[in-house]
């Protein structure tokens, strides 16, 4: 992070902590924004071979909320975020339908079909966001992901949480999956469709019944399932670490690559 960048964090944690004349940081939150856009910033990043979730970018993104005052948008719309101007890289495909507002970050050849993209949210290269997906804020999506029609990935502001959803390089999320709570998939995963995961839902291992929470490992498959926690008990609902990744799986879910060329 730049020297100046380090300088818009220490006027952003003031103003946090005893706020003053909103006026003067005002230019402060559009310079974020730029950057955010520009991915020179994000909410989290990956440093030291760990992921580091950026606090006072979170608290810039919600000043923007406190300090911006609802306008007309267009001719139906009234809110205080407005979408990204339309001055990505040649290579981005942005589909009629789909809605990204300020702050986002889309990397090169990523193809957002009709959905929504908060504010904040980081989507790297190559990445396919299907129709009806709601991307939350602050959320990171890594290069070459595929994200399946009317997926919703949790952001930090839907509700207040601590991290967003994390989801590193080469993932497939099937359709009408709900990924939640700051739920962190590691590369290369694929998760079946209608898969819900939360900071509180059981994952479970099928080969040795191990249970875990809110991280998928690297290259696992995970689909629906069912417990139940003791006999004759009501079966809750989990997710399920079915297998590694191999090449059926692969076979299954490249036929997405037709729809980057």
């Amino acid at each position: 992070m730049s020297k100046s960048y380090n300088h818009y964090k220490e006027r952003i944690e003031s103003f946090w902590e005893s706020p003053k004349d909103p006026t003067a940081l005002k230019p402060i939150l559009e310079e974020v924004l730029i950057a955010l856009e520009t991915g020179d910033i994000a909410l989290v990043t990956h440093q030291d071979a760990s992921w580091q979730i950026h606090e006072w970018v979170k608290k810039a993104i919600l000043l923007v909320f406190r300090l911006k005052a609802s306008k007309a948008m267009g001719e139906i719309w009234w809110d205080k975020i407005p979408l990204r101007p339309r001055d990505f890289a040649p290579s981005i495909r942005q589909v009629p339908g789909s809605w990204v507002r300020r702050g986002v970050y889309l990397g090169p050849s990523s193809i957002i079909m009709p959905s929504f993209v908060n504010i904040g949210a980081h989507i790297r290269g190559g990445t396919m966001i299907d129709s009806g997906v709601t991307v939350g804020s602050g959320v990171f999506i890594g290069e070459q992901c595929h994200i399946g029609a009317n997926v919703t990935l949790g952001g930090v502001l839907e509700p207040l949480q601590a991290a967003p959803v994390i989801i590193e390089d080469h993932v497939f999320i099937g359709a009408g999956s709900h990924i939640l709570e700051g739920v962190h998939i590691e590369k290369g995963a694929v998760l079946g469709a209608g898969v819900i995961l939360s900071a509180s839902t059981k994952l479970i291992r099928r080969d040795s019944g191990a249970i875990s929470y809110g991280h998928v490992p690297a290259y696992s498959v995970v689909v629906p399932g069912s417990y139940a926690p003791f006999a004759g008990a009501v079966s809750l609902a989990c997710a399920v670490i079915l297998k590694q990744v191999d090449a059926t799986t692969r076979k299954k879910t490249a036929i997405n690559d037709l729809l980057r060329e």
